[in-house]
């Protein structure tokens, strides 16, 4: 039932931190939301609020994160938000938001992860429509790769190569499920090379980043007196980023994604290049009979089969 109903979360709730650019403190309320609704920011700036839907219509800059606009307001690094929704099945809420950028928190999903199990699921009784994928569609821009390929469930394969020591070849394949994120992902935390933090500072952007919020390397080392959380966190992270990013596609998604050195900006590539093609995908949704069927059966079998019933 938890994954073919449309869902939202059961009471509104509140987080706050710091903008990684920005260093300014910004306030997030999440509240629940209406079934087809989808997820929308409400950015409160100068007395008025702007509203954008977190769809890939309106990403307008994947050079440092994901941003999502409308005119000339932005909401930047919406990306591990929206992997943390898109993981737990969060179809439709609205997003209050002060600033131009998601909190940061500790550079991971955890917080949020850990503020949507505070609020609670709320099932709505209509069906959620999937993107099932039926024909391969491949990017590639230089170096980065991704393509995406028929599967019975949303799984991600990623792979990525640093001349560094502590990062070097990482590679690691999960199917995306509400446990495994949280256990697997969600603590995984965006990484960066002190030259380009330093860079970008004396540009005025990561005006908030810290060891507190980022995995932070010089040539040589890890520099967070923590260490690693993960021996893999680099490549665990990037999967991380991809979930948030692929979620702007609109549905959940049913395919494989595997990608090479991948960021924001392929994520967002083959996102356009799967819409922009309908012939390769489908749109599967559930039945009223499918909804009471699935009380008797496993969730988790019950959309396999229901995938393959239809491919």
């Amino acid at each position: 039932m938890s994954m073919i109903c449309q869902t939202t979360i059961a009471r509104p709730t509140a987080i706050s931190g710091i903008g990684l650019h920005t260093g300014q403190r910004i306030n997030m309320t999440l509240r629940p939301a209406e079934a087809g609704v989808g997820i929308i920011f409400h950015r409160k700036m100068d007395g008025h609020t702007v509203s954008i839907k977190a769809t890939s219509a309106n990403v307008v800059d994947t050079r440092m994160a994901t941003v999502l606009g409308k005119g000339d307001v932005r909401v930047s690094t919406v990306e591990h938000l929206l992997a943390a929704l898109s993981a737990y099945g969060v179809d439709n809420l609205n997003i209050d938001i002060d600033g131009p950028e998601v909190p940061i928190m500790d550079g991971s999903a955890a917080p949020f992860a850990s503020i949507l199990e505070e609020a609670g699921l709320h099932r709505h009784p209509q069906s959620r429509k999937f993107l099932a994928i039926r024909q391969p569609v491949s990017v590639i821009d230089g170096e980065k790769r991704i393509s995406i390929i028929p599967s019975r469930f949303f799984r991600i394969t990623f792979d990525i190569a640093f001349q560094h020591p502590c990062i070097a070849l990482q590679q690691r394949s999960v199917k995306v499920t509400s446990a495994g994120f949280r256990r697997d992902l969600a603590p995984a935390r965006t990484f960066g090379f002190l030259r380009d933090v330093e860079m970008l500072k004396a540009a005025g952007l990561a005006r908030g980043g810290s060891l507190e919020n980022a995995i932070v390397v010089d040539d040589e080392r890890i520099l967070n007196p923590e260490g690693l959380r993960f021996q893999d966190e680099f490549v665990r992270h990037k999967i991380l980023d991809a979930i948030g990013d692929l979620s702007l596609i609109g549905y959940p998604i049913l395919g494989h994604v595997r990608a090479f050195k991948a960021g924001h900006d392929v994520n967002h590539q083959l996102v356009q290049k799967v819409l922009e093609n309908p012939e390769n995908w489908q749109i599967l949704e559930f039945s009223e009979n499918d909804l009471e069927k699935s009380l008797q059966m496993a969730p988790q079998s019950f959309a396999a089969d229901l995938a393959f019933s239809k491919a």
